[in-house]
């Protein structure tokens, strides 16, 4: 918050000054989102994390089946076994169950990290393009409006870029 506060009084200082000196102050804005969604290698990018997902997933099913046999057995099984063979069952059931939550907290993170693998080039990729339009159409910046941090744009000092966003993409 407070670096989001500082960067939005030099955002306001830099704005008045640059206002003054210069009459034809302007800036882009879009969603930055959709631009991403928009270049070609997103969905190739959101099959592979799709097609990712859907093998941790048959596997954690497949652990988890495992897990459940294995509680039925011990279930059926627990009032014929001795005592020491009791706790053998209980301590593999337990190691078992840590196992299979480690396994989905790990899945989970290398899901966050292939996710942000994947889309890192795309996103260096729009970054660029984003600098090459901001300077061809001499903005003072760019705004992403999903960030919903600026409650009013005046649209008549700045121009949506999403189409041309979209259309330098194809």
């Amino acid at each position: 918050m407070k670096r989001f506060v500082i960067t939005l009084i030099t955002m306001c200082v830099f704005l008045g000054s640059f206002a003054q000196e210069n009459s034809t102050f302007r800036f882009g804005y879009l969603s930055y989102e959709a631009a991403l969604q928009a270049m070609p290698d997103y969905v190739k990018a959101q099959k592979e994390l799709t097609d990712l997902k859907a093998q941790y997933q048959a596997e954690t099913r497949r652990v988890e089946d495992e897990f459940n046999r294995k509680y039925e057995e011990f279930l059926d099984g627990q009032h014929d076994f001795p005592k020491t063979i009791l706790q053998k069952r209980q301590t593999e059931l337990q190691e078992l169950m840590e196992k299979n939550i480690a396994f989905k907290e790990s899945g989970r993170e290398e899901l966050i990290q292939a996710e942000k693998d994947l889309l890192a080039p795309l996103k260096i990729r729009l970054i660029e393009l984003l600098g090459k339009i901001g300077r061809e159409r001499g903005y003072a910046f760019i705004y992403d409006t999903d960030t919903k941090a600026l409650p009013f744009l005046n649209p008549a000092m700045g121009e949506d870029i999403n189409q041309l966003v979209k259309n330098a993409l194809k």
